[in-house]
């Protein structure tokens, strides 16, 4: 089966585990204390509005971005709370449930609050630092480059620093298994650990490519602007971001379209590079849990699918 046939599926490493998603459903599956595998699903609900919205250009990516936080962040929450949990424990944490919509709410909102917070804070940073050497560099365009020069400096800064610590650690391996697993189903290749494994860690659509295209489109969009005074500066940062973000998405868009077009695959090398510090690789234990989560989605999608067809049957 050729890629173009085949439905376009992401996903998202999270603790222990990864999640995949796809036209109806959402799935996670983490390896447990215990060494067993659990699974968490959410539907994947439809807004006939922010369908509408995400066919537009531009915006489109904005609406993604924020859904994929909300979302992610309910998948992550799961991980974390239940990884390291004795699995005896489980029917005392039932007893002790709140409501699971309100618990889902608050961690979409958390989600993307913190999304939203990292955003203005590798925004703004770099800003002030690029500030303090205008006695050297005053031109608005030296500026707007040295300020550039220091988000990819505390980008990459902070992902080898928090790459360091043995939980992220396990979490890009995990990340590096989901991307494994999906370039091994866009190759048409069985899911088995051996061909997963013979895959490459690194792909296109990956959200590290996307951070790394807004250091780079910022920099243009913001030569479209003045770097003083300094409120003003600041100003523009913030009313930009939503710019930079669309802009950004529709770039990792047309980079993955071309990925298998000679030379102009060329474009999307950054992003990939910048993988090589977001994923490691996986061992085969942690392939199997991301291939048990892809496969259980793919279960799940195929029902839906069968399901709809009888109802249109009817």
């Amino acid at each position: 089966m050729s890629n173009t046939q085949k439905n376009v599926y992401g996903g998202q490493a999270v603790v222990e585990g990864v999640m995949f998603g796809g036209k109806h459903h959402y799935v996670t599956a983490i390896r447990r204390k215990d060494h067993s595998v659990e699974y968490f699903h959410l539907p994947r609900k439809t807004n006939p509005y922010l369908t509408k919205i995400k066919k537009i250009p531009f915006i489109r990516g904005i609406v993604a971005i924020i859904e994929a936080s909300a979302n992610g962040s309910k998948h992550l929450n799961f991980s974390t709370e239940r990884f390291d949990l004795d699995p005896k424990e489980d029917d005392t944490l039932k007893e002790k449930e709140v409501s699971k919509l309100t618990m889902y709410l608050g961690v979409a909102v958390i989600g993307v609050i913190s999304f939203l917070f990292g955003k203005f804070a590798f925004t703004l940073i770099p800003v002030f630092l690029a500030e303090l050497t205008r006695p050297i560099f005053s031109s608005d365009f030296s500026q707007v480059l040295i300020e550039g020069l220091f988000k990819l400096i505390l980008l990459l800064s902070y992902i080898y620093f928090v790459s360091l610590t043995p939980l992220i650690k396990r979490v890009f391996q995990y990340h590096g298994a989901e991307h494994k697993v999906i370039n091994t189903y866009e190759s048409g290749v069985e899911l088995t650990v051996a061909n997963v494994q013979a895959h490459s860690r690194l792909h296109y659509r990956c959200g590290s490519s996307f951070i790394l295209f807004t250091v780079f489109v910022g920099i243009f969009v913001y030569m479209l602007v003045p770097t003083s005074p300094l409120w003003l500066r600041i100003v523009d940062r913030l009313l930009l971001i939503p710019v930079v973000l669309g802009i950004s998405f529709e770039i990792l868009q047309f980079t993955n379209k071309l990925r298998d077009v000679p030379v102009l695959k060329y474009l999307g090398l950054p992003g990939l590079w910048l993988q090589l510090f977001t994923t490691k690789e996986p061992n085969d234990e942690q392939v199997e849990v991301a291939i048990l989560s892809f496969k259980e989605l793919l279960r799940r999608e195929e029902e839906t699918d069968r399901f709809v067809k009888q109802e249109e049957i009817v």
